[in-house]
């Protein structure tokens, strides 16, 4: 679930999380769990029949996810995030554009804050902070749209 929506409701044999401390994968009959999901790519193997997204030739369902959190209880997956974007929506060419944009800002970024007698004063670390996040989220955007090439 996204903010404004019910983003996605189907089964899956095996879904692959973006966890704060890295992928976790889950398959049926997974111990119940409470994780925070980090900015990232969420895969999803559906139950075989069942529709929905449109499945990648590698035969997953590939989401930028913008972070959030996710429950494990039941057999069912809910999980909560603040945006997400089937990667079947993003354009190709508009998500490599925007990553390489935010690489180069990001590694402004860090050239300023090095170059801030070698400590990061706020304005510089504030920029570093939000060139990240960005460069997170275009990297996601990036990744989900070339995965399944």
């Amino acid at each position: 679930m996204a903010p404004d929506r019910v983003f996605w409701n189907a089964g899956a044999d095996e879904i692959i999380l973006p966890t704060n401390t890295g992928q976790m994968g889950v398959l049926p009959n997974h111990t119940p769990l409470i994780t925070g999901l980090d900015i990232g790519v969420l895969l999803v193997r559906p139950e075989k029949g069942s529709s929905g997204a449109p499945v990648s030739p590698t035969g997953w369902i590939s989401v930028a996810l913008m972070g959030g959190f996710a429950l494990i209880k039941d057999n069912s997956v809910t999980i909560l995030v603040n945006d997400a974007e089937l990667g079947s929506s993003i354009d190709p060419v508009s998500a490599e554009k925007s990553f390489n944009e935010a690489k180069e800002a990001l590694d402004r970024a860090i050239a300023a804050a090095t170059n801030d007698n070698q400590e990061l004063g706020s304005q510089s670390r504030k920029e570093k902070i939000e060139a990240s996040l960005t460069f997170k989220r275009a990297r996601a955007r990036f990744q989900v749209v070339t995965q399944g090439r």
